[in-house]
């Protein structure tokens, strides 16, 4: 019977591993737009790209592209500006004039 020994792990298939869970992030946030399960109006669509870009971007510790890295920061930092603008568009909503 084989044995699994997380010590057997190393930083490169970890960070590898993070960049696969940020692709399934990118192909489901996808997947739920293009059905209309999710609304790009909404911060939870600019939240997803959010964690999936940085998962992806973990991923690139272990094997660096600029070009890669250069589109995931790009995408965090849309994210994080589409989260701020949503928010302040949802509190502007809710405070009495």
């Amino acid at each position: 019977m084989a044995h699994f020994y997380f010590s057997d792990l190393d930083l490169i298939t970890i960070c590898r591993s993070v960049g696969l869970i940020g692709f399934a992030i990118y192909a489901t946030a996808f997947f739920c737009l293009s059905v209309g399960k999710l609304d790009s109006s909404r911060p939870l669509y600019f939240g997803m790209m959010l964690a999936a870009s940085s998962c992806v971007m973990v991923s690139l510790w272990a094997d660096f592209n600029l070009s890669a890295a250069l589109i995931q920061g790009f995408y965090i930092l849309m994210s994080l500006g589409g989260i701020m603008i949503r928010y302040r568009r949802i509190w502007d909503d809710q405070t009495p004039a």
